[in-house]
């Protein structure tokens, strides 16, 4: 071959040296020594690693050449199926053909559907093909046999994973006396078997069809359970290790890694789930929840809890421990759903450990609080809090519970659970615990129109957050000040402040805060006359809170959008939206969210010239904003009183009841909104009109003096017309001078 080649310009092509690896190698370097113009393009699935040799990793299709070579292929036309079969064949040529020949008898969305069980789907292909590319299984049967031992056992283990790992992982799961596993990675990376994705923290991942196979190897050597427990446990401890640092300047960071190991840390629940590994599923998902609720993955987090809780219940008396154990097969990394005896318990005798009382208490808090921030309204159970043992961890439940419960009802008991919880921070010198805490007192103070606490609780909030460098701290407090800025009429500061929020939450990609910082923004921009901005913010927000499925704030963004609909003469349209939402915010957030709707409803009905039902709606809203506590609420429903009396021809009274609204809304340092003035200026000019102005003026002035039951009297029993007809009138009982 020497002689042939000697003095020339030549390409010599080595196909398939995999199987030969030493003898091409040892070859190719005694012929390019002596023969320097020839070049050598080898095709092997390991390199040479001889001298001058440069590698070129040829990878699968990508997307877009795939599906042209599927459907060249089968003679079909591109679709989203397609699409699917393309993805999950990970571009691999020789399946792409194979799967193509299937299109005769299948639809697109029939083969998509049967690639879990892809061997037995792709097994026949060209006559003439060597026999390694006649099937998918051949193909990858032919690779397996050339690993060493070694290389099988760490390849196999690898596919319990799911969307790939950290090498640390991969050291950790795939584990074996006497085995290098780095360097068995790198040579299954050099062979192309694992993909190396490049990144901060590199991971390893297999190809889907290469994890399907894998997983029934690591069946076959009975080594499934036990090697789904070692990924059980360490992603158990991952969620533990990472839990802290969710809670400070390593937040952001924190959030990515979990991220990146969300379908490791699903898989990992499902394994002790099926495994009854109680005790590593009640850790697993404590561990998990706040990074839940900061996601906005609450549904996620509330069925990974229960999840985990339904296995703390001892099974039905007619059911083993072994029969209970393998009740629900769990899909893995590689599509298959197969569990075969070695998946019913780990064969190295460590047993999965048990949930403790306080654990399994932990874990209903957060369930109950999930709920509660889907906008289901739950109480915890009586003993919860005091079940659990650790005091950091009960000062947070109580937390929690209480920041979840905000919004519902009186908010007796939400502030009562964070009073307590505060004190508990303090003692404890908990900086996090403290900071969150001042912020839920801050949002308490907004609604009771305490600005002095708003301020105080709110900077102290602010101070503590950016001290220890948690952005989602930080997000709330600005929120809260941006409230103060707000009810002050600060609403360049309060702007600032929103879109502050709106930056932290979209740095940190937390899209229910997301959500709602455009919703606030929206707001600021309703009241400060700009409605094109308003609309476009509150629609955003609106989407953004489906496809979170975050009832909450959609209605905050409904509502927002009914608000700016009432302010440009839409009322049909307020009027539908408001109602769409008034039985769910009666029934699950109280009167906070009642007394708006139903202020607003209100006005529709005023601006229609219903008296009557103005009246009733307003008398209503009166009703639940007092509840609240909420000056700047009760505020809105007198105003909203004022023009129901107004077009029922109650002229006076009418007056009386503005002046006591700018009464309290003076009383709070809370100036009435230009984009609420409207309302009261329409009210206003209606009465001074009908009084002139020194009536209208004396009327004001008394207002503001009047106790306020005096000018609503709200005596058990009293009819809804208990004001009477217009002055002058027959039966009038007037109001008190």
């Amino acid at each position: 071959m020497v002689a042939g080649v000697a003095g020339k310009e030549t390409l010599l092509v080595l196909d398939n040296c995999e199987h030969v690896v030493e003898q091409v190698a040892t070859v190719a370097a005694r012929l390019l020594r002596a023969a320097p113009r020839v070049q050598i393009l080898a095709t092997s699935q390991e390199a040479l690693r001889i001298e001058g040799e440069a590698l070129w990793s040829v990878p699968p299709l990508d997307q877009e050449a795939a599906v042209e070579l599927f459907v060249t292929r089968a003679g079909i036309e591109p679709d989203a199926d397609v699409a699917e079969i393309c993805a999950r064949l990970d571009g691999l040529p020789l399946a792409l053909e194979l799967a193509a020949t299937r299109m005769r008898v299948l639809t697109p969305r029939q083969l998509a559907e049967r690639l879990d069980d892809r061997f037995r789907l792709l097994a026949s292909g060209l006559r003439g093909a060597p026999a390694r590319q006649q099937t998918l299984r051949a193909m990858i049967d032919w690779s397996w046999e050339l690993l060493t031992e070694g290389e099988q056992v760490v390849l196999r283990r690898l596919a319990v994973h799911a969307d790939g790992c950290t090498l640390e992982a991969a050291e950790e799961v795939c584990a074996e006396p006497g085995v290098d596993v780095l360097d068995l990675l790198a040579r299954l990376v050099d062979r192309s078997l694992v993909v190396r994705v490049p990144g901060p923290e590199p991971r390893y991942r297999l190809l889907e069809s290469v994890a399907a196979y894998c997983q029934e190897r690591l069946a076959e050597a009975g080594e499934r359970a036990d090697v789904r427990l070692r990924h059980l446990r360490y992603h158990t401890r991952l969620a533990e290790r990472s839990e802290p640092y969710l809670r400070g300047h390593e937040q952001r960071h924190t959030l990515a890694r979990l991220d990146a190991e969300t379908a490791n840390l699903r898989t990992a629940l499902e394994t002790a789930v099926q495994l009854g590994a109680v005790g590593e599923a009640i850790r697993l998902v404590n561990a998990m929840a706040w990074y839940w609720v900061l996601r906005g993955r609450l549904g996620e987090g509330q069925q990974a809890l229960e999840a985990a809780l339904s296995i703390t219940k001892p099974p039905p008396p007619s059911l083993s421990r072994s029969q209970s154990s393998d009740v629900a097969p769990s899909s893995n990394a590689a599509g298959s759903s197969s569990a075969g005896p070695s998946d019913v318990a780990p064969s190295s005798g460590v047993a999965p450990s048990v949930a403790t009382a306080s654990g399994v208490a932990e874990a209903k808090v957060w369930v109950v609080g999930l709920e509660l921030l889907a906008g289901r309204a739950r109480v915890p159970e009586p003993g919860l809090f005091e079940a659990i043992e650790e005091p950091a961890a009960r000062a947070r439940a109580r937390w929690f519970a209480g920041f979840a419960l905000f919004g519902y009802g009186d908010l007796s008991a939400s502030r009562e659970l964070v009073e307590t919880s505060l004190a508990a921070f303090r003692e404890l010198g908990d900086q996090w615990g403290t900071g969150a805490a001042l912020n839920v007192l801050a949002r308490y103070a907004a609604m009771r129109g305490d600005l002095a606490a708003l301020r105080r609780d709110g900077e102290r909030g602010q101070a503590l957050f950016r001290k220890i460098g948690d952005r989602w701290g930080e997000m709330r407090a600005a929120e809260n000040l941006g409230t103060l800025a707000e009810i002050t009429g600060d609403y360049e500061r309060a702007s600032e402040l929103r879109m502050e929020g709106l930056r932290m939450a979209e740095e940190l990609g937390l899209w229910s805060s997301v959500s709602d910082a455009l919703s606030r923004l929206g707001r600021i921009a309703m009241l400060t006359g700009d409605h094109t901005r308003a609309e476009d913010c509150h629609e955003r927000a609106r989407e953004l809170a489906r496809t979170q499925s975050n009832r909450p704030a959609e209605q905050f963004a409904e509502v927002g959008l009914a608000l700016g609909a009432r302010r440009q003469g839409r009322l049909d349209e307020a009027e539908r939206r408001l109602r769409t939402w008034l039985g769910w915010v009666r029934e699950v957030a109280g009167e906070p969210g009642t007394a708006l709707i139903l202020a607003e409803l209100g006005f529709v009905a005023e601006q229609r010239g219903d008296a009557a039902a103005a009246l009733e709606l307003q008398l209503d809203g009166l009703a639940a904003a007092r509840k609240v506590g909420d000056p700047r609420a009760t505020a809105l429903a007198l105003e909203g009183l004022a023009g129901a009396r107004a077009i029922g021809g109650r002229h006076e009274e009418a007056g009386l009841l503005l002046g006591k609204a700018a009464a309290l809304r003076e009383s709070v340092g809370a100036p009435l909104p230009p984009g609420e003035r409207g309302d009261v200026h329409r009210i206003t000019a209606a009465v001074e009109a009908a009084l002139g102005p020194q009536a209208l003026a004396t009327a004001l002035t008394r207002g503001a003096a009047l106790p306020l039951e005096h000018l609503v009297p709200e005596a058990p029993g009293v009819p809804r017309d208990r004001l009477g007809p217009p002055s002058g009138q027959p039966g009038a009982p007037g109001v008190p001078r």
